[in-house]
């Protein structure tokens, strides 16, 4: 029987394991859908006016249509083309952030 507060036992395979830092992970899932994300962040640090009219009037595709071009092209260049046109992760950040969780894009 074990006691309170005693330390658990590892997972079956070894010892515990440490959570994964994202920010170190090789995985390029992971590195593909952050650099989405800080991309589509960087849209609406930069014009947040610009997004909430958007988000307001039902324009925001077309409000925002160069700065997404711009930004595709740099995740694209990061992530290879290939990888781009087979995962989700700027469209999911698009509709996440700049869309604020609707489905626009």
């Amino acid at each position: 029987m074990r006691a309170s507060g005693a330390t658990p036992t590892p997972a079956a395979g070894g010892a515990a394991r440490k959570p994964i830092n994202p920010f170190l992970s090789n995985d390029p899932n992971l590195k593909a859908r952050r650099l989405a994300r800080a991309l589509v962040s960087d849209m609406i640090a930069y014009l947040p006016d610009k997004r909430e009219q958007g988000l307001r009037d039902g324009t925001l595709k077309a409000l925002f249509k160069e700065e997404i071009k711009k930004s595709y092209e740099e995740y694209v260049d990061q992530v290879g083309k290939d990888f781009a046109d087979s995962t989700t992760h700027f469209q999911e950040a698009l509709n996440d952030l700049l869309a604020g969780g609707q489905k626009m894009f």
